[in-house]
């Protein structure tokens, strides 16, 4: 295993301009290519619907049961959820998720959560909360971890609560499911420095080292401030990639070009402190996949 992991976000929405549905049997074809041609992990988003004024609606399978479904099919690689969104479930639930995914994964599962989001109106859609997004959270992580970590949850809080909850059954790594969670500013790092094995950040405006480095430095000063060896403490970044575009964005909005580019592009990631990369592939085709064969090749080699 390389030292510096590269993980495929799959697609699961309905994409391009049309709105074509990704099916199972294209997604699941994606994930056994990217665990033949050497991808690290394989991860599933979790959102739900988005409407946007001026855009058609955009569908997401279910976060969780798509997770299952390529942990299922797949032997290998890691599977993960980008991120999984505490808005969404209850919090013991989401636990529950988790240590059966690691069951069906046979203890591949890395358990990517966040907060959720109630923009741009899937929350109201849904009948989910719409307030406190961020607070509900970080009361939601007080079961999730206990649960993960020690197996039983006692919480009485103002959203969420847990009365003497057992994680059970249990995988086949009680205790040990790594937790990753996403967040881009210091209150998500805080959470992360205090309950994670990975931190995950993603653009905002470029997939460049340029926006992204500056982040490890606010990342260092959390740890220290809590006590936490900032190098236990994994770092992802979600990077926007074209391996089927042969010439380089000047922009930095993604990282295209040759594949000696491209895995250059991502050797800036891992120089910056980055321990892991999350590629978002546009297209999301076995074409492009397989396109970046050689760049893991690159990277492999260093």
């Amino acid at each position: 295993m390389r030292s510096f992991q590269v993980g495929l976000l799959l697609i699961t929405a309905q994409y391009g301009p049309d709105r074509v549905t990704a099916r199972w049997s294209e997604i699941r074809e994606l994930a056994l290519a990217a665990e033949a041609i050497g991808f690290d992990a394989v991860w599933t988003p979790d959102e739900l619907l988005w409407r946007e004024e001026g855009s058609p609606s955009q569908g997401y399978w279910e976060g969780i049961s798509m997770a299952g479904a390529v942990a299922a099919v797949t032997s290998r690689i890691k599977v993960g959820t980008a991120v999984m969104a505490a808005l969404h479930r209850n919090p013991g639930i989401i636990a529950k998720a988790a240590e059966t995914l690691d069951e069906i994964s046979g203890g591949r599962f890395v358990c990517g959560l966040g907060a959720g989001h109630a923009w741009p109106d899937q929350a109201r859609t849904f009948g989910l909360p719409e307030d406190h997004i961020f607070a509900r959270f970080e009361e939601a992580l007080e079961i999730i971890v206990p649960l993960l970590r020690g197996g039983r949850a006692n919480f009485e809080g103002r959203w969420h609560a847990a009365r003497d909850a057992a994680q059970l059954p249990v995988g086949p790594r009680p205790g040990q499911i790594p937790i990753m969670i996403g967040g881009n500013g210091p209150r998500a790092q805080r959470l992360a420095a205090r309950h994670a094995d990975i931190w995950s950040c993603y653009p905002e405006e470029r997939s460049h080292v340029d926006e992204f480095a500056p982040r490890l430095a606010s990342l260092d000063a959390i740890c220290a401030e809590l006590g936490r060896d900032p190098a236990s403490l994994g770092r992802s970044a979600t990077v926007s990639v074209r391996p089927l575009q042969r010439e380089e964005d000047p922009t930095g909005a993604r990282i295209a070009g040759s594949a000696e580019a491209i895995a250059e592009a991502l050797r800036t990631f891992r120089d910056a402190g980055y321990t892991q990369v999350e590629v978002m592939m546009t297209p999301v085709s076995i074409a492009a996949v397989e396109a970046m064969a050689p760049v893991l090749e690159l990277l492999d080699a260093d």
